[in-house]
């Protein structure tokens, strides 16, 4: 059964505006960033009409206090540029505080750091095992063949799913990738489905045989209480197909781009196979480069006026992390990899105040051990095939075909 939507609908939408500042189909590597950049020194707050129409954030600042303010800018109307989302609210991200607060207080002990020292363990001999491959054959394609299955084994073994829906969660994230870029509405439907399918079969399996709520994700939605009472099923529900979700795309695309980034900057793996102590601040300088999203976005509550634009009450802004993160006038040289920069602001990669990314360790932990593995075994790389990208509201390549060069 298809979840019945429960958000608000914008409001006065022949108010919006119909300025067409930039053309949103640019998705070259590099050609992104090209477009960002104009963007930041000529428009810094800029409308399209392209996907149903959008405001975008470029600066840091702006970005910075919108994802921080849930008073001005909401989630609960549109929370990714483009629209997609058609089968009901999925906590956290769907409700702005206090109401998401149960659902993320519910998940917290997930991610302590007894369960996090766990995970250094179970990710990294993953991502050893899945990595082998490349050593052994030279080569491979880095996202098909690595970086799409690291994170859906990792999620297989955060909600202890059978292999079965492993398998599916795994199929269907690609899926659901290729049709957002396609805009294929019906496959993104379709495919949602299917993941809160098996988000449905796992509450059901966890109502009737309960696992220990500070290991297990969905037994811990399930003993969750607020205002004594327990959490919604739907939202539950929504809350799990979030979570299977979310936690594949992102880290599928990233690595494909620090792949193109070593395959242009050999010497920068040279570094840290001379000193592994140097990778903590390369995997924070290659998310601040490479952040992989571009699109999700908010709402403002009330007509608002910045940087002399006036938007509307309910227009969906876009909040672009990967441009926020090359702002020259909060990082110096935005564009050159620096492990000097202790003394600039943090990255916004994983977001920041109320919707800050819940799986920034673990994610953390496949990036990490991913470029350790780079470090130690890979001289060279080259890219030997087409590198597609994906579109709004992900950044970086879907498909990176490589020949290695190996460590003697």
């Amino acid at each position: 059964m298809k979840p019945e939507d429960t958000r608000p609908q914008p409001r006065n939408t022949h108010r919006f505006s119909r300025d067409h500042d930039f053309t949103a189909t640019v998705d070259g590597f590099d050609e992104i960033h090209e477009l960002f950049h104009d963007l930041r020194r000529r428009c810094p707050v800029a409308h399209s009409n392209d996907m149903g129409g959008f405001w975008l954030y470029t600066r840091y600042e702006d970005v910075a206090h919108a994802i921080s303010t849930p008073k001005v800018y909401t989630t609960r109307v549109q929370n990714i540029v483009p629209k997609v989302a058609s089968t009901g609210r999925r906590p956290p991200l769907h409700l702005d505080p206090p109401e998401h607060t149960p659902y993320r207080r519910a998940l917290a002990p997930l991610f302590r750091k007894e369960l996090l020292d766990e995970w250094q363990v179970k990710i990294r001999d993953i991502a050893a095992r899945l990595f082998q491959p490349f050593i052994d054959d030279k080569g491979g394609d880095m996202c098909r063949g690595y970086s799409y299955g690291l994170p859906a084994e990792v999620l297989a073994e955060f909600f202890g799913l059978s292999d079965q829906d492993a398998r599916k969660v795994r199929d269907q994230g690609q899926e659901f990738t290729i049709a957002i870029e396609e805009m294929d509405l019906e496959k993104i439907q379709a495919t949602s489905l299917v993941l809160y399918e098996a988000a449905g079969r796992l509450i059901l399996d966890r109502k009737e045989t309960p696992r220990d709520p500070r290991r297990d994700p969905v037994s811990a939605m399930l003993a969750a209480r607020h205002n004594d009472a327990p959490l919604p099923d739907d939202l539950i529900l929504g809350t799990v197909r979030q979570l299977l979700l979310v936690g594949i795309i992102a880290p599928t695309t990233f690595i494909g781009s620090i792949t193109i980034h070593f395959s242009r900057h050999p010497e920068h793996l040279a570094l840290l196979r001379d000193d592994p102590a140097k990778i903590p601040a390369a995997v924070e300088e290659l998310l601040r480069l490479y952040s992989p999203y571009r699109g999700f976005a908010r709402t403002p509550v009330e007509d608002i006026v910045v940087n002399g634009r006036h938007i509307c009450q309910d227009e969906p802004i876009a909040l672009s992390f990967c441009a926020a993160n090359r702002d020259p006038s909060v990082f110096r040289d935005p564009d050159t990899f620096r492990l000097d920069r202790s003394d600039e602001p943090d990255h916004i990669a994983f977001g920041r105040g109320p919707h800050m990314c819940m799986g920034r360790d673990i994610a953390m932990i496949m990036i990490t051990a991913t470029v350790e593995l780079m470090a130690r075994h890979v001289k060279e790389i080259e890219i030997v095939g087409p590198v597609p990208m994906t579109t709004w509201p992900e950044y970086g390549p879907l498909s990176v075909p490589v020949r290695l060069a190996l460590v003697d």
